[in-house]
């Protein structure tokens, strides 16, 4: 029988970063072969409750991205690099894993490079179209790149390069559709609105929910489920009054998202990666509304793909405010558009890659246990 293969994850700042890598922990204990996982991360970003919240331990590294804009906080920046690369060759030389699984965010970048120093197997997972920076500058050491969407391959070098989708976490889609309006509390017989607006929020979604409120909850009557992040939700809960509307549920995260989608008919959405696939995989339809601030565009091009396929709506960013009552009701009322909506969505869903992952990531422990 073969000794416990070791393998160390990184993944941080975003959930669109953190939960593939989670996803892609799960299919390594899913795939019954004995497997001890370690996470890195930071103290200040959300893995640091999101790892152990799904099981697994996780180390912290003092590190934080570069601002793009002059700020004092750069200062720190070449320290706090330099301590992190410290802190990575102690973890990697303790807990001596077998592989290392970067998937993006700052956090990666300093374990993923000094794996590749002390030859250690490096496996990258790229969830965007425009990869990040952290993956660009690490896929010269990796064994192994996974992407999500065809328009990254051209950033890698193509032998290393394989097509498989964005890994979910497998419960994503174990929501009961039946229970998850009383979850809520929200009545039946009303169509449930959904919105999310990534891990942290988003404030062009958050000023078009709250300018169009009265719209949708009163005119449209619909219950409405509303992520709204944490940096926001003090001002926005102290700002509406819940006896006025009964009907929405307002939350600086949900933790339970497979009862949210469950309870969902439409969902309104950044563009994100890790969105647009627990879209596919939930046969969701949506109204997706990318950030106009990310890296290469990458979440226009991540909704265009879905808007061509008529899985969602596109709402640009400056038009939200102005125009979201009405992409609303175009679509949540015509049970026609909804079903095909719903079946585009689920036509576009690749659930295997986090198991396809999985397999790799176990395949090179196997013949790296062989050759010691």
């Amino acid at each position: 029988m073969m000794s416990e293969f070791k393998v160390m994850l990184a993944a941080g700042g975003t959930g669109g970063h953190v939960y593939p890598a989670i996803a892609i922990a799960d299919a390594l204990v899913e795939s019954g072969k004995p497997v001890k996982i370690d996470f890195v991360g930071t103290r200040e970003r959300m893995e640091w409750s999101a790892v152990p919240r799904a099981g697994y331990p996780i180390h912290p590294i003092w590190v934080s991205g570069f601002h793009r804009r002059l700020t004092v906080k750069n200062l720190l920046f070449p320290v706090k690099l330099g301590v992190s690369l410290l802190q990575c060759y102690a973890l990697l030389k303790k807990h001596t894993p077998d592989v290392v699984v970067s998937c993006g965010g700052f956090a990666s970048g300093p374990l993923g490079w000094m794996a590749g120093k002390l030859k250690i197997p490096l496996v990258l997972q790229e969830q965007n179209s425009f990869p990040g920076v952290t993956t660009r500058k690490l896929a010269g050491v990796a064994s192994r790149i996974f992407i999500a969407f065809e328009d990254a391959r051209k950033y890698f070098p193509a032998e290393k390069v394989e097509l498989c989708g964005n890994p979910i976490r497998k419960k994503i889609t174990s929501g009961d559709s039946s229970k998850a309006l009383a979850d809520f509390g929200l009545p039946e017989g009303a169509k449930t609105l959904l919105i999310l607006g990534g891990s942290g929020g988003a404030r062009t979604i958050n000023d078009a929910i709250l300018k169009n409120l009265d719209s949708l909850h009163h005119a449209l009557g619909l219950n409405i489920i509303w992520q709204c992040g944490g940096a926001y939700y003090d001002s926005l809960k102290s700002g509406i009054d819940r006896h006025v509307y009964k009907n929405l549920r307002l939350e600086s995260f949900l933790y339970n998202m497979p009862q949210a989608y469950a309870a969902a008919d439409l969902v309104i959405s950044r563009a994100g990666a890790l969105s647009c696939s627990e879209l596919m995989a939930t046969g969701k339809p949506s109204i997706l509304i990318p950030s106009p601030s990310v890296a290469g565009d990458h979440q226009a091009r991540n909704a265009a793909s879905m808007v061509q396929k008529g899985a969602a709506r596109l709402l640009k960013d400056d038009e939200a405010i102005g125009s979201l009552t009405d992409t609303v009701k175009g679509v949540i009322n015509n049970e026609d558009q909804l079903a095909l909506m719903s079946k585009a969505a689920e036509s576009l869903a690749k659930e295997d890659a986090a198991k396809l992952i999985a397999e790799y990531i176990i395949e090179i422990a196997e013949k790296r246990k062989v050759r010691k």
